[in-house]
């Protein structure tokens, strides 16, 4: 996948996170006890370091990794802010504005954590913090002379500050894999003719022992015989000592060769001196060839980020103009009732054009305000195959429904929580698959995403063919950190062990990694979620899969609806819920269940009485013994709503009912019709549920 496509949109909110941990360290430092201002930095940071993998910036993702790791020390009360914290944690965001700045102007973001990673991790060990101080280098060094490569004898320890932190992870998981890292330095013969074909053979016969991760100086240096007698090579293998040395000395003009082990520990103890200035080049894993030239770098770098055709406009400043063009909208009504009652032509077609106009000036500013889920859809698809190799499961992307509109309010805030919740079906719920086959399932697992429009609402489904959640571990987990109290775990019901997992802190991995395990999963899901106006829930069924259903509101401030009449109140149902309206005779309502139900095409759809409902008072007036149904549905499920009659298709203005009428069971809020009187909008969604 193309990751250039987003990049305009992953500098402008790497931007935002940025000057979000910014300010709020600036808080952090006025109230050090805060760890909801800890709390604060962590998620940006999280958020960052996500973004950053998915895009492929490699040193971006290993610094917020790291801060990561003292925030969460933090935030569990097991490290306290000071003032060399801070300096260091500020230390990290200038250089995460530096990466940005060079991602932004078309530079690969690539700068040298290790200094301030080193310091991270004293702060991790409760060891003083060492200023890394500047390097003098003498006049007669290589970097003295960029022409030359370094011929220096130095010890396997010193030698490790010429790694970056993405090589000390590859190192450290190697070893911890059962293989070793050796530091291999060959020396040619004076009397050598072609040193580049003897250095590409030494290279060819180590690689065929391991991996070659590192060659110093680099391999289009070699390639090009820039070096004078001896180059180094950093090789993973399980081979012994010996058989690297006999394999190099096989190369004819080879005249000595040593071979040291490289202890990985010593890069924690001596805190990784800062990196050596000249750039090296890490051949690719497999490759024997020199790596790629200038031409072909071009092609990968990162573009450029555009400019100038696009400008990014505050949400609020949106805000303001819709609610501005709903009291238009709110007049417009107002004045197609009078013209209706004064009957005047004039006036009617003075009246008619202006609603002309202001539909499309509506359909612009809702235009303006609506994107496909798409924009946050793609972003997955690299970062599920990255995942599914690093955690060694074969894992199929199915993406559903990709086209479906929604609010951008709620574009910007999704990716966050779809990303913790994917990762949490990868590493959780879908099975490796040596398992899958013991399960009898295909090896491949399947994670859907699916996106749809139900009535006023967007629903998006995370779902996999996983084994389920454990709810046994889940219970454990919860108990040991004090969620539940045993007799409350005594009484709870599946669906409410599954819940637990949206509980505060409550993580059921083994161990902390990059893909899951830190506690920051499923409970920032839903405050993230709820925070939107909307809801999150799970479904799991034990050897078949779990399924996170996400429910959204639109968020749109004009819909179309149907306005009926209910005795003497007026209710608008959104038209995206309905399926039909019809009018029934009483000898065609039934009976099932203790409720009343008609036959609609063949289906069983039951009756729901507005009046009964929401205890609207009989007005005395003798009604019609036929009865106006609204079939609405809610994905495959259908219901009717009883009404006395039909007023007809409104644009209405969705206004909130405030702070004081929360949570009022199926109203979504209400709308100022015409004439000044107040409808409230059914949420068909909340009825059918």
């Amino acid at each position: 996948m193309d990751t250039n496509q987003y990049l305009d949109m992953f500098v402008e909110e790497s931007k935002e996170h940025i000057q979000a941990i910014n300010d709020h360290l600036l808080e952090l430092e006025n109230a050090p006890e805060s760890i909801d201002i800890v709390n604060e930095i962590f998620r940006s940071a999280h958020t960052l370091k996500g973004m950053a993998a998915t895009m492929g910036f490699e040193d971006m993702t290993t610094l917020t990794h790291e801060m990561e790791n003292v925030l969460d020390q933090v935030r569990n009360h097991k490290l306290v802010v000071n003032s060399d914290m801070m300096d260091v944690i500020f230390r990290c965001v200038d250089l995460l504005e530096r990466m940005l700045y060079s991602i932004a102007g078309g530079g690969d973001g690539r700068e040298d954590v290790s200094a301030v990673v080193a310091q991270l991790h004293a702060i991790l060990n409760g060891e003083t913090v060492v200023q890394a101080a500047p390097k003098v280098l003498p006049e007669d060094s290589a970097a003295a002379n960029p022409e030359a490569a370094p011929d220096v004898e130095a010890s396997a320890a010193s030698r490790l500050h010429a790694f970056d932190q993405f090589e000390i992870t590859v190192l450290d998981q190697s070893v911890q894999a059962g293989h070793q890292a050796y530091w291999i330095k060959t020396s040619v013969r004076d009397d050598c003719v072609l040193k580049a074909a003897r250095a590409y053979m030494v290279y060819d016969n180590l690689e065929s022992l391991g991996e070659v991760i590192k060659t110093t100086p680099s391999v289009q240096d070699l390639e090009e015989e820039r070096f004078e007698k001896s180059f180094e090579i950093v090789l993973i293998t399980r081979e012994s000592q010996e058989k690297i040395e006999s394999t190099v000395l096989n190369v004819s003009e080879i005249e000595g060769v040593e071979v040291e082990l490289i202890d990985i520990h010593l890069y924690k103890a001596d805190h990784l001196r800062e990196a050596k200035p000249q750039a090296q080049a890490k051949p690719a894993a497999g490759t024997k060839q020199a790596g790629a030239k200038p031409a072909d770098a071009d092609k990968s770098a990162p573009k450029k980020a555009a400019a100038g055709k696009t400008i990014r406009v505050d949400i609020e400043r949106l805000d303001v103009l819709m609610n501005l063009f709903s009291e238009l909208v709110i007049d417009r009504g107002r004045l197609e009732q009078l013209a209706h009652e004064l009957n005047k032509s004039a006036l009617t077609e003075t009246v008619e054009h202006m609603s002309r106009i202001s539909g499309d000036l509506q359909s612009i500013i809702l235009t303006m305000r609506m994107v496909p889920v798409e924009q946050v859809f793609n972003r997955f698809p690299r970062m599920v195959r990255d995942l599914a190799k690093e955690l060694n499961k074969k894992i199929n992307l199915e993406i559903i429904g990709a086209e479906t509109e929604l609010d951008r309010t709620v574009i910007d805030e999704i990716g966050d929580p779809l990303v913790h919740l994917l990762r949490n079906s990868l590493d959780h719920g879908v099975e490796p698959a040596d398992r899958r086959r013991m399960a009898g399932k295909p090896e491949e697992g399947l994670v859907q995403l699916k996106a749809y429009h139900s009535g006023n609402h967007v629903f998006i489904e995370v779902k996999d063919d996983g084994a389920g959640i454990n709810r046994e571990k889940v219970l454990a987990k919860a108990l040991d950190k004090g969620v539940v109290t045993e007799q409350q775990a005594q009484s709870l019901t599946n669906k409410q062990i599954d819940e637990l997992l949206f509980a505060s802190g409550l993580s059921t991995a083994d161990k902390i990694s990059d893909i899951s395990g830190r506690g920051v999963g499923l409970d920032v899901v839903k405050t993230k979620i709820e925070s939107l106006g909307g809801s999150v829930s799970v479904d799991s069924n034990p050897g078949v899969g779990t399924t996170f259903l996400i429910q959204l509101p639109l968020t749109l401030s004009i819909i179309s609806a149907m306005l009926v009449q209910v005795e003497d109140e007026k209710y608008a149902v959104p038209l995206s819920s309905i399926i039909e309206t019809a009018v029934f005779s009483p000898d065609q309502i039934m009976h099932a269940h203790r409720q009343d139900v008609i036959d609609f095409r063949g289906r069983v759809v039951p009756l729901v009485s507005l009046k009964s409902l929401f205890s609207i008072p009989d007005n005395g007036i003798a009604k019609e013994e036929d009865i106006s149904v609204i079939i609405v549905r809610k994905g495959d499920k259908m219901a009717g709503l009883v009404v006395d009659s039909f007023i007809g298709q409104q644009e209405i203005v969705l206004k909130s009912l405030g702070k004081y009428l929360t949570n009022v069971f199926a109203v979504s809020g209400a709308t100022i019709l015409g004439d000044g009187q107040v409808a409230l909008i059914i949420d068909c969604n909340a009825l059918i549920k």
